[in-house]
């Protein structure tokens, strides 16, 4: 399928997740985005009519951190739907406003990392129900607030950035481990963010800021908005922060929270989205790069300043987008930056010297390459680079951050490990004959290899580098089923999975097939969690027409220890019905086998009078005893990219 040239209203749902699946993975994994967040964004509106309750639609994703455990939000940290022209805003405003002089308030849209403090715990916001925990990073931040500026010591929910001024001067010789410098300030809090161990920038004196939501909010009369828009921009791009965006929401906070929430973001609210910045530079060469299925091509180009950072490499997506855009060493091309972040070319003028930038044999091991759709792929399975690159997504997917590409390039070379498996029968000792590796760092490797032989089925199957096959496809593929049971489904069953389509099917029962003793032994080398035929959390049922969309209470569920099922059987501990009196196919199964039935207004009100989900990681804190203070109502959500 052609990843970047389509037409959304002519593709099946299985085709439209397929090609979201690919341009997150492009997006959040690579950093490489192949199409600008307008076509994305054609997509989720294509799969959404088609099909509206979608996991993918759902999805709330976010860049890697250093992580000391996961954080299960109180609130949920949703994400906001996006406008790119005031005349999208001024149509939401129409659709959401009762009158005419209902109060907006027009906020900015930070370009960091969405984050919550609860008095003791920092976290990001994840997957927007559970977070990661970034407290370690706590010493560097200094909170802005309504009326205050100083340590983070008060629950807040913000954005954390490095302000434009403080960029300038500090970060202007702060040093980055290899000894450069930062280039931007979103690639700075980024890298910090995932450091293990930023004593060395607190040596420094780096300062990041987390900003408060509520720091900076401008009330506006929805009927003056289009009037004063040209102002409200004017001053939003002289703040003092990185920002990428205009958040507008609702005023009156009672009517706000009575519009409710989709899983994805809050209908009271939406942000418009900067429009993207272009400039032209010349091509001077090609780096081809590799990853888990193919190489992928990057432009060297002359340094451009593009939106206050200099430009000197571009993405150039596939081989087929050099052929279908013509590109050549020589021509000058067009930059933009996507979503005023990752650089790419959009199209090129042709130079008065060309050179072509397509190769024929692998850089790694000099096999002849060949194409895969609109990729150049390397056909030898024991190419060095291939394997590495694999297994570095591998090791990703289980959770093993200590081993980056440098340490696993040296596992490999000096013990040839070839395959997941054997990584779990090196040794401390083993490490310790690695550059660079000492006792203690050799025995933490160590222990967070081993710690990932107790891991999630989805993190298994993603592990397998199945082409279109992510950790988010992988928990679809076993909601409501064992990975035994999935390896035994045919193709036209695996086909027939919503949101699955044939040519993930084909890869999927080519892989069951092909590496079946691979994945036997991975197996048996892991103790397996299993999340769809057997899981230890309690089951709830929903049904009846409700309020707000089935997702939205199944997100709840699962916030407060449920796992949400589709089907009422024996083992069901929950049902819970819009109409309990209703004689629908699930109630009257309830009623015959005894089960527990609640109205959904009586869960509600049962999940509000019991004790708070925890937010602590897994591993207990040493003051789990102490209250944080609880969120303002203001303070009830956060909004991201």
């Amino acid at each position: 399928m052609d990843t970047r040239h389509f037409n959304p209203a002519e593709l099946s749902v299985g085709e439209l997740a397929e090609l979201i699946e690919y341009h997150n993975h492009r997006y959040w994994e690579l950093g490489e985005p192949e199409i600008p967040d307008e076509r994305y964004d054609e997509l989720l509106r294509a799969l959404a009519r088609l099909a509206p309750d979608h996991p993918l639609l759902n999805a709330v994703n976010a860049p890697a951190v250093a992580t000391l455990g996961k954080v299960r939000h109180l609130q949920p940290m949703l994400s906001l739907d996006k406008a790119y022209s005031l005349e999208e805003v001024l149509a939401w405003v129409r659709k959401t406003v009762r009158s005419a002089d209902e109060v907006l308030l027009v906020e900015p849209k930070y370009d960091g990392i969405s984050a919550y403090f609860d008095g003791r715990q920092l976290s990001t916001r994840g997957d927007g129900l559970v977070g990661e925990d970034i407290s370690d990073k706590v010493p560097l931040i200094e909170l802005e607030a309504p009326g205050y500026r100083g340590p983070l010591e008060r629950p807040v929910r913000g954005e954390i950035v490095i302000r434009d001024d403080d960029f300038r001067t500090l970060y202007s010789r702060i040093r980055r481990k290899n000894g450069g410098l930062y280039k931007n300030s979103r690639n700075a809090v980024a890298g910090i963010m995932g450091l293990k161990d930023a004593s060395d920038l607190r040596r420094q004196g780096a300062k990041l800021t987390l900003v408060d939501y509520n720091l900076i909010s401008h009330p506006v009369p929805a009927d003056q908005l289009e009037r004063e828009w040209p102002q409200l921009v004017q001053e939003m791009e002289e703040l003092p922060y990185p920002l990428d965006g205009i958040v507008l929401r609702l005023q009156d906070e009672a009517y706000f929270r009575s519009l409710g929430n989709t899983a994805h973001h809050p209908r009271g609210a939406i942000a418009f989205k900067f429009t993207n910045l272009r400039r032209q530079s010349r091509i001077v060469g090609v780096e081809w790069s590799f990853g888990k299925n193919c190489l992928t091509p990057v432009a060297e180009l002359e340094p451009i300043e593009l939106g206050g950072i200099t430009i000197r490499r571009a993405s150039l997506h596939n081989v087929q987008n050099l052929i279908d855009k013509d590109l050549q060493i020589g021509d000058l091309a067009t930059v933009e930056r996507a979503g005023d972040v990752i650089p790419y070319i959009v199209s090129a003028e042709p130079g008065s010297e060309r050179r072509s930038m397509l190769i024929t044999h692998c850089p790694g091991c000099g096999a002849r390459l060949e194409r895969r759709g609109p990729e150049l792929c390397c056909p030898n399975p024991e190419c060095f680079e291939t394997r590495l690159q694999q297994l570095l997504a591998a090791v990703k997917n289980l959770g093993i951050e200590r081993l980056g590409e440098p340490n696993l390039r040296r596992i490999m070379q000096k013990f040839q490990v070839r395959q997941l498996r054997q990584l779990f029968d090196l040794t401390p000792a083993d490490f310790r004959q690695l550059e660079g590796f000492a006792e203690v760092s050799a025995e933490n490797l160590y222990r967070e290899i081993q710690k990932a032989r107790t891991v999630n089925d989805f993190q298994v199957l993603a592990a397998l580098n199945i082409p279109h096959v992510g950790l988010n496809i992988a928990k679809l593929l076993l909601s409501g089923r064992t990975l035994a049971q999935l390896r035994q489904l045919s193709e036209e069953e695996l086909c027939a999975i919503p949101g699955i389509g044939p040519e993930r099917a084909r890869a999927l029962a080519t892989a069951f097939r092909d590496d079946a003793d691979l994945l036997d032994e991975l197996l048996g080398a892991v103790r397996l969690l299993e999340s769809g035929g057997s899981s230890s959390a309690p089951t709830i049922c929903f049904t009846g027409k409700m309020p707000e969309k089935r997702s939205h209470y199944e997100a709840l569920a699962r916030a407060h220890g449920y796992e949400p099922v589709d089907d009422v059987t024996r083992e069901l501990k929950l049902l819970v019905a819009a109409d309990p009196a209703d004689q629908s196919g699930k109630l009257k199964k309830a009623r015959a086998w005894k089960l527990k039935i609640l109205s959904l207004e009586a869960w509600l009100a049962q999940l509000a009078s019991a004790p708070e989900p925890a937010t602590a990681p897994a591993s207990p804190s040493p003051d789990t005893d102490a209250e944080p203070e609880p969120p303002s109502p203001a303070e009830q959500l956060s909004f991201d990219f």
